[in-house]
């Protein structure tokens, strides 16, 4: 019995790290997409300027 729930727990635990792991991506791809828009619209509106849009 003791063997059977420990699978049941391993199994359970990489589910719920491949599903974090899932959201991380989809968070990444997100803040990529933003930081390009960014970088995209700061670059067009600058007018030659060398200005930054973000702070670091």
């Amino acid at each position: 019995m003791v063997p059977l729930l420990l699978v049941l727990l391993l199994a359970l635990i990489l589910f719920g790290a491949g599903f974090a792991v899932k959201i991380l991506w989809w968070v990444a791809v997100a803040v990529l997409v933003i930081w390009l828009l960014g970088f995209l619209v700061r670059s067009v509106d600058s007018g030659g300027g060398r200005s930054r849009w973000y702070r670091w």
